[in-house]
């Protein structure tokens, strides 16, 4: 049995560690994507996953199965394909280690995934879904999640979705906000940056928690806000979680590690995330910030989550 299994990209982060003399940038390696890394802070969580998924039948694709592997991470979901190269991601950093990206996807393996390929039973096995929209940007990926996600709810499985908006991988802004709504659609619990807040619904986080919540029934929205922190909403309460100061070099997967780490303290909880008090939602958004914050002192995505007792180690040093 699984905890959590999630469908999305796999990849390899490329970022950006200065110039060399000829003015191109010095790019290091680092394993990624939105779901790998979620998964990756809830197996730190000690939490069992599993994803579906598809790499090329290359060097970093083998790579990354055998990282997903090193971190606790179910791969029998992941599939090898000798037609398409394992997709890259290229990022820049400004001055506070916010990204930009750049993608070799045209197509890359992710967006290759068919819907014949889903390994069903993973899901069968799962209590959670948690699923990306950047594997609703092309076809054949798209039609394998809704079919993913629609087993998962037939099932009565948890679904969880990240929106992870990425302008460069979507043909217009209209397609990507028509999927990240029918993402929104069919979520339990949902994850979402307040810029992402910001594109769907053109308001501030609390307005568009609030949104989220009301019109598609979510049972719990939280909103993360980078340095400002998180809103979370619920049926039953309401609130704003500073966010902790931290060092940052590079903020890549931070906001999939709040995600993970999230997931991970909900499911330790006795009764459903649309029950929970404000005191139960702070202390598991600010378990989850510690995580994410901690990350951001490293480089990479799923390279950069803590364990849990660097976590907790943190926060009892914060409280002293």
């Amino acid at each position: 049995m699984y905890d959590v299994v999630a469908l999305g990209e796999l990849l390899i982060d490329f970022a950006a560690q200065g110039l060399g003399e000829d003015g191109y940038p010095i790019m290091a390696a680092h394993p990624g994507g939105a779901p790998a890394n979620c998964l990756a802070a809830l197996a730190a969580c000690g939490k069992k996953a599993a994803l579906l998924g598809k790499v090329g039948q290359d060097m970093f694709g083998e790579k990354l199965i055998g990282t997903l592997r090193q971190a606790g991470i179910g791969t029998e979901g992941i599939v090898k394909g000798d037609d398409v190269f394992t997709t890259l991601a290229f990022v820049s950093f400004d001055e506070n280690g916010d990204r930009s990206f750049a993608f070799a996807r045209k197509p890359g393996a992710d967006t290759a995934l068919r819907p014949e390929e889903v390994d069903l039973s993973l899901i069968e096995q799962a209590r959670v879904f948690h699923f990306g929209s950047l594997s609703l940007t092309d076809e054949p990926a798209r039609s394998a999640t809704q079919k993913a996600v629609e087993y998962a709810k037939q099932a009565g499985k948890a679904i969880t979705f990240d929106p992870n908006f990425r302008p460069p991988l979507w043909g217009s802004q209209e397609h990507a906000r028509q999927q990240m709504l029918w993402g929104l659609e069919q979520a339990d619990v949902v994850k979402i940056s307040d810029d992402e807040v910001s594109f769907l619904f053109g308001c501030p986080p609390q307005e568009g928690a609030a949104r989220i919540r009301q019109h598609f029934g979510t049972k719990l929205v939280l909103v993360t806000m980078g340095a400002k922190g998180c809103w979370y909403e619920n049926p039953k309460a309401s609130g704003h979680v500073p966010a902790f100061r931290m060092d940052t070099i590079d903020t890549t997967g931070a906001g999939d590690i709040f995600g993970g780490t999230a997931i991970a303290q909900l499911l330790d909880e006795a009764c459903p995330p649309q029950e929970l008090e404000a005191e139960a939602l702070e202390r598991i958004v600010r378990y989850a910030s510690a995580a994410a914050g901690i990350s951001t002192t490293r480089s990479g995505g799923i390279s950069s989550v803590p364990t849990r007792s660097e976590v907790e180690a943190f926060l009892a040093q914060v409280q002293q």
